[in-house]
């Protein structure tokens, strides 16, 4: 689904990524894990044919990037930014509809199908939102925004789902209810590959299965995420003293 073979992202003289490898198999969902500056927005935006690397190869779907359309590439990618740039009052219905245009307002005189809004509807519901289906954008909670960004990146039917920090300024309760709904989409799409960027573990749905841990653009370790969310590793990750607890399939750390 997803290879990075001795990837390097330079910007402006800079090294933000050095060396990255990382493979993501069918129905795998991992955690990228790292401080702030690590560099996992920018390995998400790589994963995403958002940018292209300095050198190395970044393969998507068995399409590499630099020998690819990129545009129909991001079709079969479901992307979820809690920092979406819309501005004008779309319901959550037109939101959701985005997601097959791949743009942030709606193409002008563009019309989905009969199927397309039903889909749309479906996804709204097994997102717990239908309630709020024809509300405006600028109305919306922050945790309603984030369960329409992750419908919106679903009504394509993406084979690699990418989650960058989705329970961003969310409270207690609704980041729940969004590690509830992650854990259910796993659950009715077994085959989608996911990758959640997080430096939090507590932000970790249960569904978890692999971990990555980058420190100062380096990929640290890789592999299940029983061997990598350790006390050892994720203290070496942070530079602290940060001890592992899991309890019934969620992680937490304490220093």
């Amino acid at each position: 689904m997803l290879e990075l073979k001795d990837v390097d992202f330079v910007r402006d003289g800079k090294l933000l990524l050095g060396g990255v490898s990382l493979t993501v198999g069918e129905g795998e969902r991992w955690a990228l894990l790292g401080p702030n500056g690590a560099g996992k927005s920018t390995l998400l935006n790589l994963c995403g044919a958002i940018t292209h690397p300095t050198r190395g190869t970044v393969e998507i779907l068995g399409r590499r990037l630099g020998a690819v359309d990129i545009r129909t590439l991001r079709e079969s990618i479901g992307h979820v930014n809690p920092r979406h740039p819309l501005r004008s009052p779309l319901t959550i219905r037109q939101v959701v509809l985005t997601g097959l245009t791949g743009t942030i307002e709606l193409m002008p005189r563009w019309e989905p199908t009969p199927d397309q809004d039903v889909r749309a509807a479906e996804l709204v519901k097994l997102l717990g939102i239908s309630t709020h289906l024809n509300a405006s954008w600028t109305n919306l909670s922050q945790g309603e925004r984030g369960r329409a960004l992750i419908a919106r990146a679903l009504i394509s039917d993406p084979r690699l789902l990418l989650l960058d920090e989705p329970t961003t300024g969310l409270d207690v309760a609704a980041r729940e209810q969004l590690l509830e709904t992650l854990d259910q989409i796993h659950a009715s799409h077994p085959h989608l590959a996911s990758l959640l960027v997080t430096h939090h573990l507590e932000e970790l749905p249960t569904s978890t299965t692999h971990a990555a841990l980058l420190r100062e653009g380096r990929l640290l370790t890789a592999g299940p995420a029983e061997d990598v969310l350790t006390t050892p590793l994720i203290t070496r990750t942070f530079a602290h003293p940060i001890t592992i607890h899991r309890t019934a399939g969620r992680w937490r750390a304490t220093a």
